[in-house]
C-alpha cells in the first residue's frame, strides 16, 4: 500500500489530469455551440458529440478508473450515460430457498407430513400459515422479475441454490438474485468474471432490508428497471471482494456449504471431521487460491461458539465451557503477535454496513459516560449535553462505513484477551492484507456467512484484496 503523501500526491495528479479534460471537453462544447450558431448549421457530428456526452467527474469515480463494462460488454456504459445502455440476451435468475421450503427440506429426511411439518413448527413457535404466506409473496415477486425479462424477449434460465454453477454463470450474460442480501451473496460467489453484471431483487421486501438489492420499487415495477437499464440510466458499481491464500499442514481447501449441512443436524455437526478423511486433504507448502470471493467479510474462529467439552461424573454426559480462539495475526506484513479472542472479521467496504458495523459500533451511553470522566478530569471544557454526545456517538459510528468500490479492508478482533502472554496492539483498523496462523483446535474460516474452510492448527490464510475480483453491480436510482 503506498504511503499517505504518495497516495495524496497520486490522487491529485490524477484529479488535475481529469479537471483539466474536464474544462477541454466543456471548452470544445462551447465552441461548437458557438460556431453552428453564427453559422446558423445544425450540429454534425463529432460536434454534436461532444455536445451531448458525459462530463467525467473529479473525485472518487474518476480516480477509481475504468469500469470492466469495455469493449468486451456491448451496449455497457461505465457511467450508465444516454445511449450507453445495457441489454443482456441470457440471464440466470438465482431464486433464494424460502423458509417454508427449507422446513420442508429440512424435514423429509425424518418423512413428515404436510400436517406433521404444520404441527411440528406450532410447537417451536412457529406460524405455519405466516411461512407459508411469505413463500407464496417471494414466488409471485419471482414470476414478475421472469415474466418481465421474457416479455423483453430475454432468454431466462431459472435456478435454485443446489442447481447455481459455474456453467449456469458461463452461460449467461448477466445473473439476478432473487431474494434478499443472502441471495445476492450467493449469486456472486460463484462469478470471476470481473465484467459479468449481478443485479439483486429484494423479492419480500417487508420481511428482507435488502441492503445489496435494487430500490424497493422494482420488486413490483421490474419491466421499469429494464427499460432504464435499456437506455443507460443507471450507474455501474464494483464491489470489491477478498480473496484468499490457504497452506499449511493439513488443509483440506474443499469448502463446506453450511446453508446445505443445515438441512440435517447430523450433517451439520459432522461436517468438517467427514472432510478430514476424504483424499483431498493434504499438506499445502505453497499459497493455494481458495476458489470464493467474499463479497461482505470473512470470519476466523473456533466452531460452534468456540466450545470445549468435559465429561460429568454421569454416563455420555457433557457439559461445554467457553474457549477462544487461539491464533497468531499479521498486519501489512508486520510483526506477528499471539492473540486470543471471540474471533477475528475481516470486511469489505460492502461488509462495513453489516456484521463489521455492528461489532465496533459504540452505544449513545458508552459515550455519554466516557465524555463524563473527561469532564471530570478536567479535560473536556464545553457543556456535555444529549446534541454533543449524539453527535460523536454518529461520527465514530459512521467513521466505520466506506465505500464498496474502494480497496482495502477492514479488520476486528473480536474481545481480544490481553495479559503477559497474549497482546492486541491493533484491536481494528484499515489494512490491505492479513495473515493468520491458526493455533485453534476446530475452527473454521467462513466467507460471507456461507461457505466455511476447516483452518485448525497449521494453517495459514493470507486475506487480500485484488481489483481483479470486482463484482460488478448497478445502482438505480429511487
Amino acid at each position: 500500500m503506498p504511503s499517505a503523501p504518495g497516495f495524496l500526491y497520486g490522487y491529485f495528479c490524477l484529479a488535475g489530469r481529469v479537471a483539466a479534460r474536464r474544462s477541454l471537453l466543456l471548452c470544445q462544447r462551447a465552441a461548437a455551440a458557438a460556431s453552428s450558431a453564427l453559422l446558423g448549421l445544425p450540429l454534425l457530428g463529432s460536434a454534436r458529440r461532444a455536445l451531448r456526452g458525459p462530463i467525467p467527474a473529479v473525485g472518487r469515480e474518476a480516480a477509481a478508473g475504468p469500469g470492466p463494462c469495455g469493449p468486451r460488454r456491448r451496449g455497457c456504459s461505465g457511467l450508465g450515460a444516454a445511449g450507453g445502455g445495457f441489454r443482456p440476451s441470457r440471464v440466470a435468475v438465482v431464486v433464494k430457498t424460502t423458509r417454508y421450503e427449507f422446513e420442508q427440506q429440512r424435514y423429509r429426511y425424518a418423512g413428515l407430513s404436510e400436517e406433521d411439518l404444520k404441527q411440528l413448527l406450532a410447537l417451536k413457535g412457529s406460524n405455519y400459515a405466516g411461512l407459508l404466506e411469505r413463500h407464496r409473496i417471494h414466488t409471485k415477486n419471482v414470476e414478475h422479475v421472469v415474466g418481465s425479462l421474457r416479455n423483453e424477449r430475454i432468454e431466462v434460465r431459472l435456478v435454485k441454490r443446489r442447481e447455481y454453477n459455474e456453467e449456469t454463470v458461463r452461460w449467461a450474460d448477466a445473473v439476478i438474485s432473487a431474494g434478499g442480501d443472502g441471495t445476492m451473496l450467493l449469486a456472486a460467489s460463484k462469478i470471476f468474471d470481473k465484467f459479468k453484471p449481478v443485479i439483486g431483487v429484494n423479492t419480500d421486501p417487508e420481511r428482507s432490508e435488502g441492503h445489496l438489492c435494487l430500490p424497493v420499487r422494482y420488486t413490483h415495477s421490474f419491466p421499469e428497471a429494464l427499460q432504464k437499464l435499456y437506455r443507460g440510466e443507471f450507474r455501474w458499481q464494483w464491489r470489491q471482494r477478498i480473496r484468499l491464500y490457504l497452506e499449511g499442514t493439513g488443509i483440506n481447501p474443499a469448502p463446506v456449504d453450511l446453508h446445505e449441512q443445515q438441512l440435517s443436524q447430523e450433517q451439520h455437526s459432522r461436517a468438517h471431521i467427514n472432510e478430514r478423511f476424504q483424499d483431498q486433504r493434504s499438506d499445502i507448502s505453497g499459497p493455494h487460491l481458495l476458489p470464493v470471493r467474499a463479497l461482505n467479510e470473512v470470519f476466523i474462529g473456533e466452531s460452534l461458539s468456540s466450545r470445549e467439552n468435559f465429561k460429568s461424573c454421569k454416563p455420555s454426559f457433557k457439559f461445554s465451557l467457553h474457549r477462544a480462539s487461539y491464533y497468531e495475526i499479521s498486519v501489512d506484513d508486520g510483526p506477528w503477535e499471539k492473540q486470543k479472542s471471540s474471533g477475528l472479521n475481516v470486511c469489505t467496504g460492502t461488509g462495513s454496513k453489516a456484521w463489521s458495523y455492528n461489532i465496533n459500533k459504540v452505544a449513545h451511553q458508552a459515550v455519554e459516560e466516557i465524555l463524563k470522566i473527561a469532564k471530570n478530569h478536567g479535560s473536556l471544557n464545553m457543556p456535555l449535553n444529549t446534541e454533543l454526545v449524539q453527535k460523536v456517538t454518529n461520527d465514530y459510528n459512521e467513521s466505520l462505513l466506506y465505500s464498496p468500490e474502494e480497496p482495502k479492508m477492514f479488520f476486528s478482533i473480536r474481545e481480544p484477551i490481553v495479559n503477559r502472554v497474549f497482546s492486541s496492539s491493533r484491536q481494528r483498523g484499515f489494512s490491505s492484507k492479513v495473515c493468520v496462523r491458526s493455533r485453534c483446535w476446530d475452527a473454521c474460516m467462513v466467507v460471507d456467512g456461507g461457505t466455511s474452510f476447516e483452518f485448525n492448527d497449521g494453517a495459514i490464510a493470507s486475506i487480500m484484496i485484488d481489483p481483479e475480483d470486482a463484482l460488478c453491480t448497478v445502482l438505480l436510482e429511487e
